[in-house]
């Protein structure tokens, strides 16, 4: 059978960095990678097409909703038919996973994968606020086996205690790693216990989740540092994640923006994709759209909204 590890947690909470740590330790196992982003194009394959793997994506919306479900089972069949020793599936941040389970278990799937369990990355800065306004967040939680606290660094211990709190109130029986950089130790996961919740005699896919706003942002080439950190400051609060891969002056970078968080760095890894489009998701509440449009009114040259 098949090894199946299923890797949640909300936008920016980590999964890129843990996959990229994680994935090397299972070697020599053939490994499969099932890459799901909630946007048109995928920025976490490029990000781990340098590992090696087999790696299929699933775009612009969530494996366990209705509308890409279908796209998603045909990932899993490809995947079989491979026959790697492990699959390992990112889902998007705005998943909904609660349905894993009554999915891997139909009679389609159960003879074919040895179900290891969901690893729930956390975000410890910005649990708190997530937790109470995306609806994803409890699900995520509720569908996982193990979580892993990430970004500890950037918390007190008295902040960890109170994130802490809230993580065992939902799921007092799970077991809550603190960690940094998508670091872990591999005793966390050969522990892990597969959390016994009931499984669904029918597989129900989700609905999607209207609250979420999605832009594409075009970002012209001859744009500098300044400006282009001068335009996502004025925007980043207002969204839940902006990333993408733009040439600045002829030198590529890699944009990563949690909440106020930015992150502009060089990069030469691999192949990237889509260069000089900005993915922003935001949702409902946040006035994303007028801060967008006054960014844009300082650089009208620069900066140009997609549909």
């Amino acid at each position: 059978m098949i090894k199946l590890y299923l890797i949640t947690g909300f936008l920016g909470a980590g999964k890129t960095s843990f996959l990229k740590k994680f994935i090397p330790t299972l070697s020599p196992m053939r490994m499969h990678l099932i890459i799901n982003e909630f946007g048109k194009e995928s920025v976490d394959a490029a990000l781990l097409e340098t590992l090696e793997a087999s790696l299929d994506q699933i775009n612009n919306g969530s494996i366990f909703c209705a509308c890409k479900i279908d796209a998603f089972e045909e990932s899993l069949k490809i995947a079989i038919d491979d026959a790697p020793d492990c699959i390992i599936v990112e889902a998007s941040g705005l998943a909904d996973p609660t349905s894993i389970r009554s999915l891997i278990e139909s009679p389609h799937y159960k003879d074919h994968f040895d179900y290891k369990g969901a690893i729930c990355l956390v975000d410890a800065k910005r649990f708190e606020k997530v937790y109470t306004t995306a609806r994803c967040v409890k699900k995520q939680l509720a569908a996982s086996d193990l979580v892993l606290l990430n970004k500890t660094d950037t918390r007190t211990e008295e902040q960890l205690k109170e994130t802490e709190k809230i993580l065992k109130m939902q799921r007092p029986d799970i077991a809550v790693h603190r960690t940094s950089h998508g670091d872990f130790e591999m005793s966390w996961i050969d522990g892990l216990e597969i959390n016994q919740m009931n499984v669904e005699e029918n597989y129900k896919a989700t609905v999607p989740d209207i609250s979420i706003l999605k832009f594409k942002l075009q970002v012209n080439s001859m744009t500098t540092l300044e400006q282009l950190t001068y335009f996502l400051n004025l925007i980043a609060e207002d969204t839940y994640r902006i990333k993408g891969f733009v040439k600045l002056r002829n030198e590529l970078m890699l944009i990563n923006c949690v909440g106020k968080t930015l992150s502009i760095a060089p990069y030469s890894e691999g192949h990237e994709s889509n260069v000089g489009s900005l993915y922003i998701l935001s949702g409902n509440g946040l006035p994303i759209r007028k801060s967008l449009k006054l960014a844009i009114q300082h650089y009208e040259d620069l900066f140009t909204l997609l549909k």
